[in-house]
């Protein structure tokens, strides 16, 4: 008993320290590219986190979390329901759009317009407006979603006509570089498209290059590994809980 609270204790002070320390790194992004660190929205990415590290997060004070899958963010809703805000920040098949507008307060990862047509559809059969992000795919890279950018100002007209949805920004995963600096380039030119379209939000930015992400006009950041460690892989055959 002694022992198994002893490591409970020392894992609420883990979360605890580093949901710390990356709060602590947002604020100096922000101090150091003049702005106010509550215009940075901090999401921790739950994905294969178990329930318990989960909690420990929300009491620790994350104001958002966030999942890649609706499966897995199913049986976690279900159990925790909704003590801060989700955000679906991982791809999503058409079939699932009814559960996720279920499930999520926010959808992060509108990539193409026959999706924004079905969450409208599911939205306004349940009576909702659901709050979402068009994904961009910055980077042009043929092997991930998101809108290329030279569609994105159409997919964003027709969007701007379905009352169920309702875009409030972009949101992109640039590509894998040796550091966080690689990442400028592609922060910088999703905040210029943002600011072509007049919409407030940009979600960018993860565990490795948060801070470059906010120097570069980020109001929303995905923190998983930094908050939670190293991904741990369920085991054959269990769902990630």
């Amino acid at each position: 008993m002694l022992e198994s609270r002893s490591r409970n204790n020392g894992l609420m002070l883990d979360i605890q320290e580093n949901v710390e320390r990356v709060r602590a790194a947002i604020e100096r992004a922000c101090l150091r590219s003049g702005r106010d660190p509550r215009e940075v929205l901090l999401i921790a990415v739950s994905k294969t986190v178990d329930l318990d590290r989960i909690r420990l997060a929300v009491d620790a004070g994350v104001p958002a979390l966030g999942e890649n899958r609706v499966q897995e963010a199913k049986d976690k809703v279900a159990l925790l329901g909704h003590p801060v805000p989700w955000h679906l920040v991982g791809s999503l098949q058409t079939n699932k759009a009814r559960d996720a507008v279920r499930l999520f307060d926010w959808i992060q990862s509108v990539d193409r317009l026959e999706l924004a047509r079905e969450l409208d559809s599911r939205a306004r059969a349940a009576g909702r407006v659901v709050e979402a992000l068009l994904q961009v795919n910055v980077g042009e890279e043929p092997q991930k979603g998101g809108v290329a950018p030279a569609e994105m100002k159409a997919v964003l007209d027709a969007a701007a006509a379905l009352p169920g949805l309702r875009i409030r920004g972009l949101m992109t995963i640039p590509p894998l570089g040796p550091d966080a600096e690689a990442a400028r380039p592609h922060f910088r030119r999703l905040r210029g498209l943002r600011d072509a379209a007049g919409l407030p939000h940009l979600s960018m930015g993860m565990s490795g290059d948060f801070e470059v992400a906010i120097e570069e006009g980020a109001t929303m950041v995905r923190v998983g590994t930094a908050i939670f460690g190293p991904r741990q892989r369920p085991a054959p055959g269990r769902a990630a809980l």
